[in-house]
């Protein structure tokens, strides 16, 4: 079971660093990863793991929005399934 994170906001030293910790503090292993620097934007798109949260889904993706708020990036969090039928044609 997986879930797509997005990151998008003013590149800055150490955020992938958080972002990561964020999601192993909370039990969600990172298994694919891409991100880029657009002059001054970083954006990440992460697959994460999500079989093993500590915590509800729910509560995952509001931490991880907290946390976005609080760095000054924009996070969200999708559940791989939703993601899936959105982009379904």
């Amino acid at each position: 079971m997986n879930a797509v994170v997005s990151v998008i906001g003013r590149d800055a030293v150490g955020i992938i660093a958080k972002v990561s910790a964020g999601c192993a503090a909370c039990g969600a292993n990172i298994s694919d990863i891409s991100q880029t620097v657009l002059h001054e934007y970083f954006t990440m798109i992460m697959i994460v793991d999500i079989r093993n949260l500590t915590i509800s889904f729910d509560e995952f993706s509001d931490q991880m929005s907290e946390l976005g708020k609080k760095e000054k990036l924009d996070i969200h969090v999708m559940h791989e399934d939703i993601f899936n039928s959105m982009h379904r044609i």
